[in-house]
């Protein structure tokens, strides 16, 4: 996404018994498939969760286990969030 850090962005995550899927300015964006197993490990998504908001830098998604300094400070600014549950 081209100016990820510049302007505001709505992301949504539509959650059901099925599937989640997430959508970044309306454009879906990726799709997670509920296996129909009741396996915990494959869908851990039949139980309450929370909302987290959060700047994490840094993590095990790559081989550099470092934050780049060039991009600190940095500021984490949310204009709003809504939270729907379908009845």
């Amino acid at each position: 996404m081209e100016n990820s850090q510049g302007e505001f962005h709505v992301y949504v995550l539509e959650w059901t018994a099925e599937c989640i899927k997430g959508y970044i300015d309306g454009d879906l964006k990726y799709i997670y498939e509920n296996d129909g197993r009741n396996d915990p490990e494959t869908w851990p998504f039949d139980k309450p969760f929370y909302v987290k908001l959060n700047l994490a830098l840094g993590g095990f998604f790559s081989d550099q286990h470092w934050v780049d300094e060039e991009y600190l400070p940095a500021i984490y600014e949310i204009d709003y969030v809504r939270v729907f549950r379908k009845e």
